[in-house]
């Protein structure tokens, strides 16, 4: 039982992978025990969204990941 964690943009560099399993359920406070503490620390930023199963949560906090969820760390963006 497991979900994957995909990071995106810049905290692909930071964790050093594209991806990890975790053991399902996955909650808020398991995710930032289980990363890098640099990504826990960014993960925590008002900046950064977290998708779980393809929704973006409103309040990241509330994250409920479950067995073959995807858990998308979204880094904010850019442009113009």
């Amino acid at each position: 039982m497991a979900v994957t964690v995909l990071f995106l943009g810049p905290l692909r560099d930071m964790a050093g992978c594209q991806s990890v399993d975790l053991a399902a359920p996955l909650d808020w406070d398991g995710l930032l025990a289980q990363v890098d503490a640099a990504v826990a620390e960014q993960l925590k930023s008002e900046r950064v969204n977290v998708a779980c199963a393809g929704k973006v949560l409103g309040d990241k906090r509330t994250l409920q990941a479950r067995d073959g969820d995807e858990v998308a760390l979204l880094p904010p963006v850019s442009g113009g």
